[in-house]
């Protein structure tokens, strides 16, 4: 970090200076920590980790370790379970970051980086998936903290192992949508659900939407969506709380609505949710006895990569 008092490089100050600086850094080149680590290495800096859908045992053994030798844990608030805190930061100190805009977040964890601790941040679910991780991470390095992600299991993930289902199946779903519904955060030119839905091999599967789920379904129907497309929110995956709601885009609306819920719910839309109808892949066919030379082999193989 610059000593220049008058450097732009305060991200505390100005962080979507810095977020734009990174920016602009990323389109002249890639970082060349790309080529010198992989998702599971150990690394310098401040780790990004993924706390998983909500069961502490969902957590990655890499998080685990992380969160064990961790001096200061930012996390999620409500958003992680606090059995899990409990359980793997029990020598940490811990600050929710629920409350708190970047101009808060960024010195907090700046400054006990720079004291010599060891410091955690902590996402609910993976970073990578709705975390609003990069703007934290561009504003630390641009103060000279370097920072990296470890994955964490997403709950479309949890969601999918509690309806015992795949999320891709073949002859039902070739393809999975991670999407987010009109609303304060995305314009409604921009909000695709009814798109995904309409191609009928995708399973779509809604973050952040519990509070609109009524909302979106009717307009799903709106759009010429099949009103019997089957529809499964899963409340809290994974949680102690877990809850499953089961029904069609008609019905499913009244559904959450009579349960209460309003966040921290996962919709899944899609053939995927009942596995029905499914047809069996090719990873155990009959060209799995063939030799390397049958030239379909080598076709099969290609599909199996696919499932």
């Amino acid at each position: 970090m610059s000593d220049d008092a008058d450097a732009p490089a305060d991200a505390a100050a100005n962080p979507q200076a810095a977020i734009d600086a990174a920016s602009a850094a990323r389109a002249e080149g890639r970082d060349p920590r790309l080529y010198e680590h992989t998702a599971g290495d150990d690394q310098r800096g401040i780790p990004f980790v993924g706390a998983g859908p909500g069961d502490p045992r969902l957590l990655t053994v890499a998080g685990r370790d992380l969160l064990a030798d961790a001096d200061l844990v930012v996390h999620a608030g409500s958003l992680v379970n606090s059995e899990l805190l409990a359980e793997y930061c029990v020598d940490a100190e811990t600050v929710s970051s629920i409350g708190k805009d970047l101009e808060e977040l960024i010195p907090l964890m700046r400054d006990s980086y720079e004291a010599g601790d060891t410091v955690v941040r902590l996402h609910s679910g993976d970073p990578a998936v709705y975390g609003a991780a990069l703007e934290q991470m561009d504003a630390l390095e641009s103060e000279g903290v370097p920072t990296y992600i470890v994955p964490g299991v997403t709950s479309a993930f949890a969601a999918a192992a509690t309806l015992r289902t795949q999320l891709t199946l073949n002859g039902a779903a070739n393809h999975v949508a991670f999407t987010r519904p009109q609303g304060k955060t995305l314009d409604a030119e921009d909000d695709h659900i009814a798109d995904f839905v309409e191609m009928g091999d995708v399973t779509t599967c809604i973050y952040l939407g519990t509070h609109a789920v009524p909302e979106t379904m009717d307009r799903l129907v709106e759009e010429g969506i099949d009103p019997e497309t089957p529809v499964a929110v899963v409340y809290h995956a994974s949680w102690p709380d877990e809850d499953v709601l089961t029904g069609t885009v008609a019905t499913i609306g009244d559904e959450i609505e009579d349960a209460g819920y309003r966040a921290s719910a996962m919709v899944v839309i899609g053939d995927a949710v009942g596995a029905g109808d499914y047809e069996r892949s090719y990873l155990y066919g009959g060209w799995a006895n063939r030799g390397p030379d049958d030239d379909s082999a080598d076709d099969a193989g290609e599909e199996v990569e696919a499932d």
